[in-house]
């Protein structure tokens, strides 16, 4: 079993939050890195999707709900204070490259009570996903991440994002009823649900010693900034500025 960091870093703006989960990715570590980290109520859509097919977007701008992009794929999630992000950044290639993630959030889960199930891009408890996972790497390092829904409702999720559309296309969300721990009747707070998944990550993984961010993550966490997080174009299209 490795060791690994277990970063203990928390950002008020989403940006920051988005700049910072790719950067644990740039840096390349040579050992696993864990991060969980909560964001502010916004929108946060996968690579490659349109926003007009996956944000309601008049509802958004109504409420003051930024709507912004990450650098994996997968689909378009929710984010507020009720939900945990957990990011693991893996070096090396990985055929499966969800599996670790996935085994980590399944344990977790299975420590605070539910009995989960792993379905198609995230974790189930019954029909009702759970959080959603997402994937991003290079020739070198994985990223997987996971937003775990804690407290946050299934109505404050659906007030945001839409319904399927009628002519389904490859980089659309895959959409599924969801329930918060909350509404499977678990209320074991924030500092719980994070030990859980701790304990699991290193069950599975190895020790994971707690570290503040590094010089070199907080660096490329500027420049990221700089090219995609406050770049407008990067949260409307995809495109992103020049370094």
């Amino acid at each position: 079993m490795t060791t690994g960091s277990d970063v203990r870093a928390a950002f008020t703006d989403p940006a920051e939050n988005l700049a910072f989960d790719e950067a644990l990715l740039r840096v390349a570590p040579g050992s696993p890195v864990l991060w969980l980290w909560r964001n502010p109520v916004c929108v946060v859509v996968g690579r490659g999707q349109r926003i007009a097919r996956e944000v309601r977007v008049p509802e958004c701008e109504r409420d003051g709900v930024p709507v912004l992009r990450r650098a994996s794929g997968g689909g378009t999630v929710f984010h507020d204070p009720g939900n945990l992000n957990v990011t693991l950044v893996l070096p090396g290639p990985a055929d499966r490259p969800l599996e670790a993630l996935g085994q980590v959030m399944s344990a977790a889960v299975d420590q605070l009570g539910l009995v989960p199930r792993i379905g198609d891009r995230g974790l189930f408890i019954g029909d009702a996903k759970l959080c959603g996972f997402a994937v991003f790497r290079t020739k070198s390092v994985l990223l997987a991440h996971s937003t775990l829904l804690v407290e946050t409702s299934a109505g404050l999720v659906g007030r945001y994002l839409t319904s399927a559309p009628p002519d389904p296309r490859p980089l659309d969300s895959h959409r599924s009823p969801v329930a918060s721990l909350a509404e499977h009747g678990l209320r074991p707070g924030f500092p719980a649900v994070e030990a859980a998944v701790r304990a699991a990550a290193s069950q599975l993984l190895g020790t994971f010693v707690p570290r503040p961010p590094s010089a070199a993550e907080l660096a490329r966490q500027r420049a990221l900034l700089h090219t995609r997080y406050r770049y407008p174009s990067w949260h409307a299209d995809g495109a992103q500025r020049a370094a």
